[in-house]
């Protein structure tokens, strides 16, 4: 097997994906905060804020698994590169001119999800045009792992930039980052061949996306235990970010609690990358298992965090909870990533993976809402129990399911298509 190295594409995709999964993680810091404490938001506006941004995902996710599938995918990665670039930059000036609002941040975090949906449709269906098959889960793996490094660091880095300078800044700085990210794809030099044109109509094409996901043996009962694992995430996700703001130390500056959060998420990107490491030597025992254990030990993890004392323990407590659930995402997500490439067809790559992407992020949609109302109407710990639960019910499902069999296969469908068109 070929070294990925000896693949420039995926080589300037990588070094692509990997500055830009830097940059997020800078807005994911400073986006609660100009929530929380630049427009004070009270907390159901805080989970509408979340889930508006993955709205699109729920609404458009069909459509934009087709629209990939029928366009070349690297000019739409670096379109929306270039897009959000501009987006981010003019959010950037609405704060440092002071006219931001609520409604305003609405719009932005919806054009901006909007956005990142139709270029994540197009980008886990790009990668199999980089590699070989049998380099899909060490390709994925190295992907996932940059975007774990960058969780270890990008955090830390907004909350220090934030500190030391503004919250305009870290949002200006990730601004950037989806400009160089569209550069280096520009310069991708990959034969795409342009999508056959043949009869289309989209309700055929959805319908076709839907039925290979959902009627698939593993792939079916992995993807809606995945949707019911994202919407009990989301309801802890909102309730967890609000208590490591406002909750667990009150009175915090906007400035201390950004660098505390970052250092949280930070701890939490540890964790993904010694998942990813152990991935990597844990892949023999199967995409089943491993998913099974991942299911497991995120609702263990986020148990830490309920179960949160004060002081420096507190810290100490919600940090161990962040670093346990992403080693439990860490274990699983490149094989399971390789095992959907793997199993379908290139002209199915895009509506598969936006059918499984759409509807998980769609759940966002639903779950932070839910959990930004939850804590107005209990507490942060009452939320996180409720969302721990459903994440149980989620794991005992997908152990009941085939899932638990799943092995990655030898040969790809979307190889065995190649050679038959041969």
């Amino acid at each position: 097997m070929a070294r990925l190295a000896d693949h420039p594409g995926y080589r300037k995709f990588w070094v692509s994906d990997t500055i830009s999964s830097f940059g997020t993680y800078l807005t994911s810091v400073a986006m609660p905060l100009v929530a929380t404490f630049t427009l004070q938001v009270t907390e159901a506006q805080f989970g509408l804020i979340t889930g508006t941004r993955y709205a699109p995902y729920l609404l458009f996710g069909l459509i934009a698994g087709v629209f990939a599938d029928r366009h070349r995918r690297r000019p739409v990665l670096v379109g929306m590169d270039f897009g959000r670039f501009v987006l981010l930059s003019l959010l950037t000036l609405l704060i440092v001119a002071g006219w931001l609002s609520f409604w305003l941040l609405i719009v932005f975090v919806f054009v901006f999800g909007t956005m990142s949906l139709l270029y994540e449709a197009a980008h886990q269906s790009y990668l199999p045009r980089l590699v070989p098959v049998d380099a899909l889960p060490k390709a994925n793996a190295r992907l996932e792992l940059s975007s774990y490094l960058a969780q270890t660091t990008g955090p830390f880095l907004a909350g220090a930039i934030i500190r030391l300078s503004s919250v305009p800044v870290a949002l200006f700085t990730d601004a950037v980052s989806y400009l160089v990210s569209g550069v280096l794809l520009a310069r991708v030099k990959v034969a795409e061949p342009a999508p056959q044109r043949t009869e289309r109509h989209l309700i055929n094409e959805l319908r076709e996306g839907l039925s290979w996901v959902y009627g698939h043996r593993i792939l079916a009962p992995y993807a809606i235990t995945l949707h019911l694992r994202f919407l009990f995430a989301s309801t802890a996700s909102v309730a967890f970010t609000l208590f490591v703001l406002h909750g667990l130390e009150p009175g915090l500056s906007a400035a201390e609690a950004g660098f505390r959060l970052g250092i949280v998420l930070a701890i939490g990107g540890v964790g993904a990358v010694v998942g990813n490491a152990v991935s990597t030597v844990a892949g023999r025992f199967g995409v089943g298992r491993l998913v099974m254990a991942e299911r497991t030990l995120e609702p263990l993890g986020w148990s830490v965090a309920a179960l949160a004392v004060s002081g420096f323990a507190g810290w100490a407590m919600v940090a161990v909870s962040q670093f346990v659930v992403w080693v439990a995402l860490g274990l699983s997500g490149p094989h399971t990533m390789g095992y959907r490439q793997a199993v379908t067809p290139d002209r199915l790559q895009g509506r598969m993976n936006a059918t499984i992407r759409s509807l998980n992020w769609g759940m966002l949609t639903i779950g932070a809402p839910i959990g930004g109302w939850l804590v107005q109407q209990t507490s942060y710990r009452g939320t996180l129990w409720i969302a721990i639960a459903g994440m149980m019910l989620s794991a005992i499902a997908a152990l009941a399911s085939p899932l638990r069999h799943a092995r990655h296969p030898e040969t790809s469908v979307s190889s065995l298509d190649d050679r038959l068109s041969a």
